[in-house]
């Protein structure tokens, strides 16, 4: 497991350095939701920090949405543990849910609403840069929604302008498959938080975890499928695409 985790601490100090994701004197704010993606990133960028030639400071946050499927104490001890400067925030975000009667969209309501509580915390504790858990597979399929979508060809940057250009948010374990994440997870003891009153409906019918599953299903005919994605998505080619605008 030593060898694994020193595998994604390598893949995500690269992908910090490609995309100069930290800089002296930073202060970021890492959105932790429990799950082993946010938990692995916390732990990366706690040995970063303690080893890069730079320093930078290291707050995390929770938003507690209010569902009755999650318990976040669990959570706070082992952040306590750690020695993770951790701040549980308790929202009325399921009531709003609920309120506006938006089932059938709630993962993009919620995940608006969290946001906002996020902004507001990093202005309170003067955090310049947001950091969340995205990993290579979730820019995958984020590439292929926005295709299938009609969208635009898109996915989620390494580095990109927040709040009206007030933060940059970044995303270190960008170059990290999920499976190498999962397998690193296994030498820890996470805690166990339950999970969100919508999280059976997204699993089965929502368009993120469908394409999920395709992704997998594609790596049996398409090997090192996601590795490939990601050199393709690096290497953009706008002579080759239909975009009239570029025709200038």
């Amino acid at each position: 497991m030593a060898d694994t985790f020193a595998q994604l601490c390598h893949l995500a100090g690269k992908a910090v350095a490609d995309y100069r994701m930290i800089k002296e004197g930073d202060r970021l704010l890492v959105g932790i939701s429990g799950g082993v993606d946010s938990m692995m990133l916390m732990h990366v960028l706690d040995r970063l920090r303690k080893r890069a030639p730079i320093k930078f400071e290291l707050f995390a946050v929770t938003i507690n949405e209010g569902f009755e499927g999650l318990n976040h104490a669990p959570l706070a001890d082992y952040a306590a543990e750690q020695g993770w400067n951790l701040k549980i925030i308790e929202t009325p975000i399921a009531r709003l849910i609920v309120e506006k009667e938006a089932e059938d969209r709630s993962c993009a309501l919620c995940s608006r609403l969290r946001r906002g509580f996020i902004h507001g915390y990093a202005d309170e504790v003067g955090a310049n840069k947001l950091v969340l858990g995205h990993h290579r597979d979730d820019l995958c399929v984020s590439l292929l929604m926005g295709l299938f979508r009609g969208t635009g060809l898109k996915t989620m940057s390494p580095n990109t302008a927040a709040d009206g250009g007030s933060k940059q948010l970044i995303r270190p374990l960008c170059y990290a498959p999920k499976d190498l994440i999962e397998t690193c997870a296994q030498a820890y003891g996470f805690p166990d938080l339950g999970q969100c009153d919508y999280s059976d409906q997204l699993d089965e019918s929502g368009d993120r975890a469908r394409l999920e599953r395709l992704l997998k299903e594609l790596e049996h005919d398409f090997p090192n499928i996601g590795k490939n994605m990601l050199h393709s998505m690096q290497d953009v080619r706008p002579a080759y695409l239909l975009d009239k605008r570029l025709l200038d």
